[in-house]
């Protein structure tokens, strides 16, 4: 009997990753494309429920990915080399888990082998927001939820397990 190789996630640096094993940790949740306040004072960050105006509200997908930087031109693309200084990260991202030395969750894709998980669990951003196209004043839109770490639903931590 042979023991299987360790996945990628778990034997690679995020700077050794190729494009397509960089792509696959994000988990689609959303959280990440919802807009963010700095108050100047403090430098403290505060999210709001207002999503990009190229997040579909209601499944997290950008609607033009592979332009979104042309359409949103303060779109930020992910490198291994920002992950340790982005301090709006959620704290389940996948990028931010692992650089940081931890592992990917339980309900994540890789690990799951399910998209619907993210939604399930309660990470994703998925029918708790709205688009920027839709909102008024970003301050009325406050909301703690997108940094707070999932805690997953014991329904679905058993179905989980179960795999």
């Amino acid at each position: 009997m042979t023991d299987s190789p360790p996945p990628f996630w778990e034997s690679k640096t995020l700077a050794e990753m190729n494009s397509d094993e960089w792509e696959s940790l994000c988990d689609g949740c959303g959280r990440c494309c919802l807009h963010k306040l700095r108050d100047e004072e403090t430098n403290n960050v505060y999210y709001t429920s207002v999503a990009c105006r190229l997040l579909d509200v209601k499944t997290c997908a950008c609607t033009d990915y592979t332009k979104r930087h042309r359409k949103v031109p303060d779109c930020i693309t992910l490198t291994p080399e920002m992950i340790p200084t982005l301090d709006w990260l959620p704290p389940d991202c996948a990028y931010r888990r692992l650089s940081e030395g931890r592992s990917l969750p339980e309900w994540h894709p890789l690990r799951s082998g399910n998209r619907d998980t993210v939604i399930e669990s309660g990470a994703s951003a998925a029918g708790r927001c709205i688009s920027e196209r839709r909102a008024r004043d970003l301050e009325d839109y406050l909301v703690e939820w997108p940094s707070q770490p999932v805690k997953m639903p014991p329904v679905l931590i058993r179905r989980l397990k179960s795999c």
